[in-house]
């Protein structure tokens, strides 16, 4: 059978192949935060969304509890999306520098977002066998994007998926800013996490962040 994103998009949003993360993400959507109470979660499994014909794809940990999880779109509807589509619109890979939800309009130019680890992580930390079992989908996606040029990491975790998907047996250490030339004349930019502990305290700054999709527009 022909593989497609929109398979690829079916089978995550059906996949429980995790127990601890299909408990966690269905939890948090019965618990919810007190200004989302009025909402319907999500609480599936979080697939890839973007432009099929992206030179850029960019790479996340997971979804967050209530950001993804709750709207049904990675980086949708929490601080780090802030940071990404900002950066994004920036850069010239969206029409819009905000997203809150999957009908607010937000069309990606040549870029594509998805993640190593598709179900929201208690405390965003997945075990290294959640993310084996998750990255086939990955690996998938990243063969039917077939224009990619450059991959952005964010955060170790991400860097971590995409040197195994890639199989990038001898890389640099983890750091902002580390590219790496990969097969298929594919460049690995690494960013750290727009997550809210590293934007409040400063390590990562908006020009930084600007910067590596500035130089991924560069290279793409």
């Amino acid at each position: 059978m022909v593989d497609s994103l929109e398979r690829v998009t079916a089978e995550v949003v059906e996949c429980r192949k995790c127990p601890r993360l299909v408990e966690w993400r269905e939890r948090v959507a019965v618990e919810k935060r007190a200004a989302f109470r009025d909402e319907t979660y999500w609480s599936r499994p979080v697939p890839g969304f973007g432009d099929p014909n992206a030179t850029l794809l960019i790479v996340g940990l997971a979804p967050a509890a209530h950001g993804g999880n709750r709207t049904g779109r990675m980086f949708t509807g929490d601080r780090s999306g802030d940071w990404l589509f900002g950066a994004l619109f920036s850069a010239g890979f969206a029409n819009q520098p905000t997203s809150e939800n999957r009908d607010d309009g937000l069309r990606l130019i040549g870029a594509y977002i998805s993640a190593c680890v598709r179900c929201a992580p208690p405390a965003n930390r997945p075990t290294p066998t959640e993310r084996d079992t998750c990255l086939p989908y990955l690996v998938r996606e990243l063969h039917l994007l077939n224009h990619v040029k450059v991959i952005v990491c964010l955060g170790k975790f991400a860097y971590d998926g995409v040197a195994q998907v890639l199989g990038l047996k001898r890389r640099p250490a983890f750091g902002h800013g580390v590219e790496v030339a990969a097969s298929e004349g594919r460049t690995v930019l690494c960013s750290f996490h727009p997550s809210q502990q590293n934007t409040f305290t400063g390590k990562l700054t908006r020009p930084m962040f600007e910067a590596v999709f500035a130089r991924a527009r560069e290279v793409a």
